[in-house]
């Protein structure tokens, strides 16, 4: 395997991007290799690195179809539904409580079961 150019933050050449910033062209990787990596020094721990792509190989981003939306649609509401009340909460439920707050706290609120 052959060893990629390495930059300094903020040094990079033209023509080389992030996946954050293919993505905000509306582009993707789409299969090529990593073409060099950025590092930006810290104190106490090693360097933060990002990996940079080449914006000429880089493909369009594959439009959502009808059947990922409905997917994607079916896994925000679970992510809603309290497992204890079987309520829809309103918000997503913190994964730290586990279900609604009203369940989590009753002395606080009632929970609607």
């Amino acid at each position: 395997m052959a060893a990629v150019p390495v930059y300094r933050w903020r040094l990079a050449p033209d023509g080389l991007a992030t996946r954050r910033q293919l993505r905000a062209r509306g582009l993707r990787p789409g299969g090529q290799d990593v073409a060099a990596q950025v590092e930006r020094p810290r104190r106490r721990r090693g360097p933060l690195v990002a990996y940079l792509y080449s914006i000429e190989q880089a493909k369009p981003v594959r439009p959502m179809t009808p059947a990922k939306w409905a997917a994607l649609a079916k896994a925000n509401a679970a992510r809603r539904i309290c497992p204890e009340c079987r309520l829809d909460a309103g918000y997503v439920i913190p994964p730290t409580l586990g279900m609604c707050v009203a369940c989590a706290f009753p002395d606080d609120e009632q929970c609607a079961a």
